[in-house]
């Protein structure tokens, strides 16, 4: 770095580096913030002189002009919903959008990031996605904002994150059915590389826990989120020597892929068998018969997450780092009491 005499500018990533923090601690910091250690806040105050850090007034700064929204995969409607709310905040601030996908793919992603620097983007949302170590580095030297929407894993930055209650929704779920007499619940999971997922597994623990139900293994069966996961996983159950008489599949998608394979087997919805998904999907309410779910907030999630990278384009700190908006249970038709009961 250079001197306040020198020819190059300081950045705050060069100013992180030295103090031993992080970039968004710095910020806090040039914010005045309360949320810092006093030994840390002196640290970093000594560099800022040290190397005369000119901070750009925030008044000056040019307003935000485009977003990179970005999606592991775009096959989804549960995508359509997140790019909704998106839109809508983005459009209401004169903000374009950019909607890529990368498909899990270093490659593919790599290629965003080369996309991202001729474009100059004001900010980034992640969604369900991880990017390599090296290229969320490249984003902190770009100076580009980065929130992410339901974060693959723990996030590896201080980046701000938005999620759902998901445990708080399994466990809704999984006390709906057992209130209504099941007692053997079949569970279709999701990818469990995704927090989501596992919180969603871990809320129908607890209520079967709560309940005095044991959690068998064999009623746990692998899914993606995608429909045919869902139809697979449900003839898994189904080929048990006792079946369970509810399903909780943790999306719609592998909802409705559970009804289409009772249905081929000629068993009826609720009658022969319940099932519960997770999302609220619009097309579910249309289903037969109409499924009870979990909705999870989805386009509010893309609402506050384009709020929060705008904010952060304009210097302006959230309120917090880890948001998580309420899962409601809807019931509908596709739940009843278990036959004989």
């Amino acid at each position: 770095m250079q001197g306040p005499d020198g020819a190059a500018k300081v950045t705050i990533t060069e100013i992180a580096r030295e103090a031993g923090v992080s970039v968004p601690t710095v910020s806090r910091v040039l914010n005045d913030r309360s949320d810092v250690s006093p030994t840390t806040r002196a640290r970093v105050k000594d560099l800022l002189h040290q190397y005369g850090y000119q901070r750009r007034p925030a008044a000056t700064r040019a307003p935000a002009a485009l977003l990179d929204l970005v999606f592991n995969d775009l096959d989804s409607p549960w995508a359509v919903e997140i790019i909704r709310g998106v839109e809508e905040v983005a459009h209401d601030s004169d903000v374009g959008t950019v909607v890529s996908a990368i498909h899990g793919r270093a490659g593919a992603a790599r290629q965003w990031m080369t996309n991202l620097r001729a474009r100059a983007s004001d900010g980034v949302i992640l969604v369900t996605s991880a990017l390599e170590p090296g290229l969320l580095e490249e984003l902190r030297l770009l100076g580009v904002p980065l929130v992410v929407i339901d974060p693959a894993g723990a996030p590896a930055t201080e980046a701000p994150t938005v999620g759902a209650t998901n445990w708080a929704g399994g466990m809704a779920a999984t006390e709906h059915l057992l209130a209504l007499g099941h007692r053997r619940i079949g569970f279709i999971e999701g990818p469990s590389r995704l927090l989501c997922s596992r919180a969603r597994l871990d809320g129908y623990r607890a209520a079967l826990d709560a309940a005095g139900v044991p959690v068998t293994g064999e009623l746990i069966v692998p899914g993606d989120f995608y429909h045919e996961s869902g139809f697979t996983g449900c003839n898994r159950l189904l080929d048990l020597a006792e079946p369970p008489t509810a399903i909780f599949a943790s999306s719609d998608q592998m909802a409705l892929g559970a009804i289409e394979a009772l249905r081929v087997r000629g068993l009826r919805v609720p009658d022969d068998m319940s099932v519960v998904g997770f999302d609220d999907l619009p097309e579910v309410r249309w289903s037969s018969p109409p499924l009870t779910t979990v909705r999870q907030p989805l386009s509010d999630m893309g609402k506050l997450a384009a709020r929060t990278v705008l904010d952060l384009a304009r210097s302006v700190e959230p309120a917090s780092l880890r948001v998580e908006l309420a899962t409601a249970l809807v019931v509908r038709s596709s739940t009843g009491a278990p036959r004989g009961h």
